[in-house]
């Protein structure tokens, strides 16, 4: 599993000549991490690049949350005619790629001009059903008569989900947290189709820069440290945050 990253690393610092080797080559004879590196930055705006993956992912995670806790604790905490069947729609919707709404949803955002912008690459995903399945396998396990002495307290039932419930859904929220950010960050259909401006290009469509300036051979020493610089952040993300997501996804659901 770690193999292609490994070369990815090794061959960051390759010089061109030895990328190119005909025999297998391991590690580099020659230092080319350097002027990898330097090239990283130079050939294409690596750091606007990452900073509008960062703006991307975290604001749909934000939005994913706030539009999921009320509708998970819903479905969790407050019996309704239908909930049985709204809930049978969320698992629906875990079955739906993006790929199947994608072309009505982009006749919309050209219909209203929306195109080449933030708006275009964060609407779509700001409701995630898998957030809403998440929390409330979370919610379930909260003890009924803590909310029945919130509601006797004159809390509102939204004041419950965001003061009372919420707070302790905090290990759900990481697990969550590393899956939506890592596939936003690394997404490259949905921003190739809606993106054409290259000041609003994210990371993975960036990194086609390189592969598109490299067809002769000469640049993939730079794209394997562009790919190095980009895959970093969310290594070190999951590192930091990776207690409280096996703690996230090994207590939701259980009483």
């Amino acid at each position: 599993m770690l193999t292609p990253f490994f070369w990815m690393i090794v061959t960051s610092f390759k010089t061109p000549d030895e990328v190119f080797l005909a025999e297998f080559q391991l590690l580099p004879t020659k230092w080319g991490g350097t002027a990898n590196y330097i090239a990283a930055f130079t050939e294409a705006p690596l750091l606007r690049l990452m900073v509008n993956g960062a703006v991307v992912s975290l604001a749909i995670l934000v939005v994913q949350v706030i539009v999921a806790a009320p509708c998970a604790y819903a479905l969790a905490k407050i019996p309704f005619r239908g909930s049985g069947i709204l809930m049978a729609a969320v698992l629906l919707g875990l079955m739906i790629p993006i790929q199947v709404p994608a072309l009505p949803i982009y006749i919309a955002f050209a219909y209203f001009g929306l195109l080449d912008s933030y708006t275009a690459l964060i609407m779509p995903f700001s409701i995630s059903v898998f957030c809403i399945f998440l929390l409330r396998q979370f919610f379930k396990t909260f003890p009924q008569e803590i909310i029945e002495a919130a509601r006797l307290d004159g809390y509102s039932e939204f004041g419950i989900v965001w003061c009372i419930v919420f707070p302790t859904a905090l290990p759900a929220i990481a697990a969550f947290s590393i899956f939506s950010i890592i596939a936003h960050w690394n997404d490259l259909y949905w921003p190739l189709i809606v993106i054409t401006e290259p000041s609003l290009a994210t990371p993975p469509l960036g990194l086609m820069m390189f592969r598109q300036s490299s067809q002769a051979g000469g640049n993939i020493g730079a794209l394997m440290a562009a790919s190095t610089i980009v895959i970093a952040p969310l290594v070190i993300a999951f590192l930091f945050a990776q207690a409280q997501f096996i703690r996230g996804l090994t207590v939701t659901g259980l009483k």
